[in-house]
């Protein structure tokens, strides 16, 4: 069986699909997909997987792709995947009918080529088991020899170890070097599953981290000096406007930018204030140097700096650190119970100290730099030491969150499993790593050894007793009858109005060939002619393709490994008549119980509809291919909700309410009495109430013919239904002007839909 299509990328319409992961392929598998999306390419990619042929997916390598096609499927458990090329592993039991097929052993277009007659020949050859030989019966009895010892070793094998695993799929399990590991995983998964909500909602680990101090650039600004400003000057000035008082500072800089103006007409400056000559004013200059832009501009810069430190390594800064650390920590409380967490290694209490030594150290040093901006200094050896212990600390902070931030891929891969993961899935997948660890354990292995020791010897016998099967001489007598028998019953199951006949072998310098001839109204027509009635102008295009699948499933009948085959058909309703879709959808169904799979892709919905109502419920699964952007995906498909009637809606929705009374659906639940009401008579009384007919003429109906011997109802079904129907037209247009504001009752509702519901049950 294909279980899964878990990728496709660079093919057809398909540009990277792994949705297909989630959604399973049962026994009988059901595609739906408007033409043009991905059927076909499908039906390709299974045919490649059956025969490992690359170019089938190699020339559907989608348009403008980067890289080449890469397709990973699952069959009978095991992964099979397409890559630079080439299969890792194929499935022989794969059959795929599908415009290939008919192309190839059929014709193409309306010619039959010798290629044609010779791969039909294979195909009628193959779909045929052979037979035992002479020495049959005496391999048969050694196999039950086998059996016997089978079934007593199977015996020693304990029921608790294997679980709900038979004791072949049980002696199957490999052994796993890190089975202690992923029994962890597998547990770790389920609890996630389990708290898939609190998982989806919680956090992932946000980065922790410290400021920096610069300590280069606050030493290169300590050190700042100017050579055009001595500090004699510097100290002139101070001690002159420590005398002048309180804002002297900016008195005298203010001053000192209205000298050019006060002096534009003279050969001197004036002061602004007294408008006497400056030159001989000793201190002017030492106020022009201290006053100077760059003086201002390190002052500023030393001030700024100042403020840097303390808002990034203030309060606010270090409060926020502490929330960091204490979510972290919480983040860590949830996470290590789904994935491996480090430990938070941080005393905060031991960091706000450094932090707040280092940053006051350094805040010191810059206040004594803005007294003397003239005056080179550097942070002194007890700040250095400080800065020294509060970067350890930075460098652990960072380490210790550079852990805890690649924990976030593990945790991300834990939310998109969450979200999507089957708690039975999952569970089963647990208990099956449970009895790999008890396969192995010392106390079972011997056993499960001793009776694969004797499978492998039941196997030699089998192959032996293959071995004494006819031979292709003997075969070839006994099949080509059969096949033609085979091939005509089914033409007569699809209403053709043609069979076959002569379906022989043939040999010729190419090889063997099968040849027949078309029999219409029991005339033989050749399949190839110069002129006259021939293959191409007898057939139409319908009874090509009813031909095409007869020779298909006479093949399947043949085939003597037909229980071990997944039988893949694509669109075989295309150019097929439609008297002839109940009976291709009824050799479907009988197909069903010969094969192990059965995968229909199709773009009509009614015949799918069709497949999928006849259908096991536990055996079948649909999914669709859908547009998504400019390519294709793959989605789960509701089937039921393109099968059903508008009948059985309403119903549906009547009864749903009684049994939730949900007030949101009060008016269509009223809207929907009449009508269930009319399609029930419709049913029960096709005659007097046809189409087009009204409920209220077929009561006067009703009520004229009681008592008469074509009476209809009784006189209280009558009355029932005219109740009902009086009740029920309060909320129909034709009937009630004011129906959509009509007021309703819940109890009111609920008794008339009950009434409805019991009388459209009636027998």
């Amino acid at each position: 069986m294909i279980d899964r299509i878990q990728l496709l990328r660079n093919i057809g319409q398909f540009d990277s699909v792994d949705t297909g992961a989630q959604l399973p392929l049962l026994k009988f598998a059901l595609v739906y997909a408007e033409n043009g999306r991905g059927k076909t390419t499908l039906a390709a990619i299974f045919r490649s997987l059956r025969t490992g042929d690359p170019s089938m997916i190699a020339e559907r390598h989608r348009l403008s792709a980067q890289h080449p096609s890469h397709v990973v499927l699952t069959a009978n458990g095991q992964q099979h995947n397409f890559q630079n090329n080439v299969w890792s592993a194929i499935e022989p039991q794969v059959v795929v009918f599908d415009d290939l097929f008919v192309a190839q052993n059929v014709c193409s277009g309306i010619e039959i080529e010798s290629g044609h007659r010779q791969n039909l020949h294979e195909l009628i050859l193959g779909a045929q088991g052979v037979a035992l030989n002479v020495a049959l019966q005496r391999h048969v009895s050694q196999i039950e020899e086998h059996n016997r010892a089978l079934r007593d070793l199977a015996d020693a094998i304990p029921n608790n170890a294997r679980g709900n695993l038979s004791v072949d799929a049980f002696c199957a399990l490999a052994a796993r070097d890190d089975i202690d590991h992923a029994l962890q995983e597998a547990e770790r998964n389920l609890a996630a599953a389990n708290s898939a909500d609190a998982v989806r909602e919680a956090a992932t680990f946000e980065t922790l981290e410290l400021p920096a101090i610069h300590v280069d650039a606050i030493d290169a600004l300590l050190h700042r000096s100017f050579s055009d400003l001595e500090a004699s000057s510097a100290a002139h000035v101070q001690a002159h406007l420590a005398k002048l008082g309180k804002d002297a500072a900016a008195w005298v800089s203010d001053g000192l930018q209205k000298i050019a103006g006060v002096s534009a007409n003279e050969d001197h400056e004036v002061c602004p204030f007294c408008a006497q000559d400056l030159r001989p004013s000793p201190i002017i200059e030492h106020y022009q140097a201290y006053f100077s832009e760059a003086y201002t501009a390190l002052k500023n810069e030393i001030t700024e700096v100042g403020k840097g430190v303390a808002a990034d390594h203030g309060g606010e800064t270090q409060a926020a650190f502490e929330r960091g650390v204490r979510v972290a920590a919480q983040g860590r409380e949830f996470w290590r119970t789904f994935i491996d967490v480090p430990e938070i290694e941080s005393d905060t209490a031991a960091i706000a100290r450094a932090w707040k030594s280092a940053r006051e150290q350094v805040l010191v040093a810059l206040r004594a730099k803005l007294a003397a901006p003239l005056e080179p200094m550097a942070l002194s050896p007890e700040a250095l030491t400080a800065i020294a212990r509060y970067d350890d600390s930075r460098t652990a902070i960072a380490a210790n969150s550079a852990a805890l931030q690649e924990c976030n891929l593990a945790i991300a891969v834990v939310k998109e499993q969450a979200a999507a993961a089957n708690v039975l899935a999952l569970t089963a997948d647990l208990d099956k790593l449970k009895a790999v660890k008890a396969r192995h354990s010392d106390r079972i292995a011997p056993r499960c050894q001793s009776y694969l020791v004797e499978k492998a010897a039941k196997k030699t016998t089998e192959d032996l007793r293959d071995a004494a099967r006819r031979t292709l001489d003997d075969y070839r007598g006994r099949v080509f009858p059969a096949y033609e028998t085979a091939i005509n019953g089914y033409l007569q199951k699809f209403n053709a109005g043609f069979r076959l006949g002569s379906v022989t072998s043939v040999n010729n310098r190419t090889g063997s060939s099968c040849t027949y001839n078309v029999l219409i109204n029991d005339v033989p027509v050749a399949l190839t002619a110069e002129d006259g009635p021939s293959f191409k102008n007898t057939l139409s295009a319908g009874d090509r393709n009813a031909l095409a699948l007869a020779f298909f499933f006479a093949s399947l009948d043949q085939d003597p490994e037909l229980a071990r085959k997944t039988v893949v058909i694509d669109d075989p309703m295309t150019s097929l008549d439609e008297h002839r879709s109940l009976t291709t959808v009824q050799e479907m169904r009988r197909l069903l119980a010969k094969v192990s799979q059965v995968i229909v892709l199709s773009h009509s919905k009614p015949f799918l509809c069709s497949l999928w109502e006849g259908a096991d419920t536990g055996i079948r699964s649909a999914m669709r291919i859908i547009r998504e952007g400019a390519g294709s995906t793959l989605a789960t498909w509701d089937v039921r909700q393109d099968c059903i009637t508008e009948h059985d809606r309403r119903h549906e929705l009547v009864t749903g309410y009684l049994a939730l009374a949900d007030a949101a659906n009060e008016r269509a639940v009223a809207s929907a009495l009449r009508p269930i009401l009319e399609a029930f008579m419709r049913v029960a009384y096709p005659r007097p109430f046809p189409p087009g007919s009204l409920l209220g003429p077929f009561i006067g109906i009703c009520q004229q013919r009681v008592g008469t011997p074509n009476q209809i109802l009784r006189r209280a079904d009558i009355d029932e239904l005219r109740d009902l129907l009086d009740y029920a037209n309060k909320f129909h247009h034709d009937t009630n002007a004011a129906w959509e504001t009509e007021a309703i009752n819940d109890q009111e509702l609920s008794h008339f839909s009950g009434r409805t519901v019991a009388f459209a049950q009636r027998t």
